[in-house]
C-alpha cells in the first residue's frame, strides 16, 4: 500500500474510532438513571476500548472510503 493510501486509511480509521468513542459514551451515559450517578471512569474506559477496537478493525479489514481509491 502506498504511503498516501496509509494516510487516508489512518484518517478514515481515526474518524470511525472517534465516532465509536462518542457513540459508546452516549450509550453508557444513557443507561444511568441520573446524570450525577454516571460512573465517568466506566464511560471513558468503555469508550476508549470501543475506539481501539474500531481502529484495529479498520486497519486490518480496511474502510470502504479508502478501499475504492486503489
Amino acid at each position: 500500500m502506498r504511503e498516501n493510501n496509509w494516510k487516508k486509511l489512518l484518517r478514515a480509521a481515526g474518524v470511525r474510532a472517534l465516532h465509536a468513542f462518542c457513540q459508546t459514551a452516549l450509550g453508557v451515559i444513557g443507561t444511568t438513571a441520573a446524570i450525577e450517578k454516571v460512573d465517568w471512569i466506566a464511560v471513558l474506559s468503555a469508550s476508549a476500548l470501543a475506539a481501539v477496537i474500531s481502529m484495529l478493525k479498520s486497519i486490518t479489514i480496511g474502510v470502504p472510503e479508502v478501499s475504492g481509491d486503489e
